[in-house]
C-alpha cells in the first residue's frame, strides 16, 4: 500500500535488513538473548537507506511486533501515544508530525 510517507515502489527492495535473519526482528521475549537480537535489529536498522520509510510504514499499518524502522514495538507504541497529544491550539498532532519531530524531517 503507498502513501505520502511510504512513496511509490516496493521500498523493501533497498532495505538493510533484506538478507538477515527475519527470526532476528522478531524475538522471543524481553529478557536475555532476546535484548540481544533486539540490539543487533536496532544496529542493521541504524545503517538503512529506508529506516525512516519503513517506521512510516509500521506505524501506518499499525504493526504491533518485531523491530521496524530502529524501533521496538515499545517505542512505536510511545510515538503513537504523542500522535494523539494534542497540540497548542487544539490542532491534533498526527503520526506524521510525531516522525518529523522524532527525525527532523518536513
Amino acid at each position: 500500500m503507498e502513501s505520502a510517507i511510504t512513496g511509490p515502489g516496493d521500498w523493501r527492495d533497498n532495505a538493510a535488513c533484506r538478507d538477515a535473519d527475519p527470526d532476528l526482528f522478531f524475538p522471543i521475549g524481553t529478557t536475555g538473548p532476546a535484548l540481544r537480537q533486539v540490539r543487533e535489529a536496532i544496529r542493521i536498522c541504524q545503517t538503512c537507506p529506508i529506516q525512516v520509510r519503513c517506521l512510516a510504514w509500521a506505524l501506518e499499518q499499525g504493526v504491533t511486533d518485531g523491530v521496524w524502522g530502529g524501533t521496538t514495538a515499545e517505542q512505536r507504541r510511545a510515538i503513537r501515544r504523542l500522535a494523539d497529544i494534542r497540540q497548542d491550539g487544539g490542532r491534533r498532532l498526527t503520526r506524521r508530525d510525531a516522525l518529523a519531530g522524532l527525525f527532523g524531517a518536513d
